[in-house]
């Protein structure tokens, strides 16, 4: 008789549905590795809950940074600070990397969100987050600079992992920018064999925009729709990449009930979940079966694209062009969170940098 093995486990060597960690946390990731986690991600949200989790395991190397680098601010200690937790988290994943040439065993690190609007930033981040970590991806925003940015950090070389996108329109786009970077690098005569180009659509933020719009504007919708607009987004979205044989693979990320999971299983896709969350599958009576072909319930696409123009521009090809996808509201709230997550981070740093003296 076989070992049992959880269902993410089981998930990820009976189907093509790869399963990452949504975490650099070693603890987290170790647990996701035995579970059949080939690849994590952080954001500097998760750099600081991380941080908070085991402070007292990098609060000396962050009183070394501070001496190592005299003249440093509180940024340049912050991003020093997550460079080591991501090259620590990494090796865990580099025989993964290894024995799959490249394709798995990949560490998303996040490039500064306050670089949204500049793409020339945003890949030279990339470049110097690539001699940090070897099996890396870089995170970029889909925004029209981050567009712009994915192109051409693919285009030298680097795998990208698109972030801050919700919708169809953002996920074609950046299937089309990374089609064009390979394209230009092959007419180089670079090998791209070894890339593993991701484009994440955070499902469970779609949603949570679709409720703030209907909380905002008194929109009635059946209450369970709310909790499939995500899934009708990726699966529309996973559709369209077969058809077109983009190279970037999807990703769904921001969970928020089990469908931002099960409904997904059997594609050709990655599944970045919370190690709360993996804990929970793991836990559940929820049956590993492919589910990604399952059709959507057509009344209810039909209904929100009737009730939220802002499904219908989540849902529909041509819902969005590139220059609109900074004013999304999706995008503009989770903006909002990655910057005030690097500056709580930048003030975690000053606490120790400069002390409050009446404490």
């Amino acid at each position: 008789m076989s070992a049992y093995k959880s269902p993410l486990h089981e998930m990820s060597e009976t189907t093509p549905t790869d399963y990452w960690n949504d975490s650099c946390a070693i603890d987290e990731l170790t647990y996701g590795v035995e579970h059949g986690a080939v690849g994590a991600t952080t954001n500097p949200v998760i750099v600081v809950d991380v941080l908070k989790k085991s402070y007292g395991e990098w609060k000396g190397r962050i009183e070394e940074i501070i001496r190592e680098m005299p003249t440093a601010t509180e940024d340049e200690v912050a991003w020093k600070l997550i460079d080591e937790m991501a090259s620590k988290a990494a090796r865990l994943l580099m025989p993964t990397f290894e024995r799959t040439k490249g394709k798995k065993g990949r560490l998303s690190m996040q490039t500064n969100a306050k670089f949204y609007r500049n793409a020339r930033a945003m890949v030279e981040q990339a470049q110097h987050f690539a001699t940090v970590v070897p099996n890396l991806n870089v995170k970029m925003p889909v925004t029209a600079a981050g567009i712009e940015g994915i192109e051409e950090a693919t285009y030298r070389g680097i795998s990208v992992n698109a972030t801050v996108s919700f919708t169809v329109p953002q996920a074609l786009a950046v299937g089309e920018a990374v089609e064009r970077g390979l394209s230009r690098r092959e007419a180089d005569g670079h090998d791209v064999s070894e890339m593993a180009p991701v484009c994440t659509i955070m499902v469970g933020r779609t949603d949570d925009w679709l409720k703030v719009v209907a909380n905002k504007h008194g929109i009635i919708t059946n209450p369970d729709y709310l909790e499939w607009a995500g899934v009708a987004v990726m699966k529309h979205a996973y559709r369209l990449y077969q058809e077109r044989g983009y190279r970037a693979r999807l990703l769904a990320a921001a969970y928020r009930n089990h469908y931002h999971w099960s409904e997904f299983i059997g594609g050709d896709v990655i599944t970045t979940i919370p190690y709360g969350w993996a804990k929970r599958f793991n836990a559940s009576d929820v049956k590993v079966a492919e589910r990604i072909h399952d059709p959507l319930d057509a009344q209810m696409v039909s209904e929100l694209r009737d009730k939220f123009d802002d499904f219908r521009r989540a849902y529909d090809e041509d819902g969005m062009t590139v220059q609109e996808f900074d004013g999304y509201g999706a995008t503009r709230r989770t903006l909002r969170q990655f910057i005030g997550g690097f500056a709580e981070l930048c003030q975690m740093m000053r606490d120790v940098m400069v002390p409050n003296p009446d404490k």
